[in-house]
């Protein structure tokens, strides 16, 4: 049973900055044997990360959205993430997402790589094109001038489709 549910301390859609800061705290005695002795809060302005931690404060500020679209579950991943940044960063040891020591304890911890995303992705677009001597149907994100390009198959002219 998730812990911000049906206990009247918090609905789905809302979390404060003190629940998530005790979220935190007990994240990281319960997984790391260590105590977070920094802030968490909710940024507003983070798009499309999950979190991020802070080399100078030590802070760790969190997406709302993470919360808002999946829930505690995957906010949880995206704790455990930025705290295996402010664990291993205080030790000294490998912090990046590149080092070892960092996907071992994400790994040992059962945090997520990558947060699932968040904003709304756009349908892309295709510009079609089709050769004239070959038949050839071209799709391009971009325009090209037909003019200057012909077909890479058979250098035939190639014309715009609506």
């Amino acid at each position: 049973m998730s812990r911000f549910s049906k206990e009247g301390k918090a609905t789905q859609q809302e979390l404060t900055d003190n629940q998530l800061q005790a979220l935190v705290e007990e994240t990281s005695l319960t997984f790391f044997k260590k105590s977070f002795q920094h802030k968490a809060f909710f940024n507003r302005r983070l798009r499309t990360t999950g979190g991020r931690y802070h080399l100078s404060s030590h802070n760790i500020d969190f997406n709302p959205k993470v919360f808002e679209l999946y829930g505690e579950s995957e906010l949880l991943n995206v704790i455990k993430h930025e705290l295996c940044h402010y664990h291993l960063h205080l030790e000294g040891r490998g912090y990046q997402h590149k080092d070892a020591e960092f996907k071992a304890l994400l790994k040992q911890t059962g945090g997520s790589r990558y947060v699932r995303p968040l904003a709304e992705q756009k349908p892309q677009s295709y510009h079609q094109y089709q050769c004239e001597k070959c038949q050839t149907l071209i799709l391009r994100k971009r325009r090209i001038n037909t003019q200057r390009f012909v077909c890479g198959k058979c250098q035939g002219k190639l014309v715009e489709l609506n």
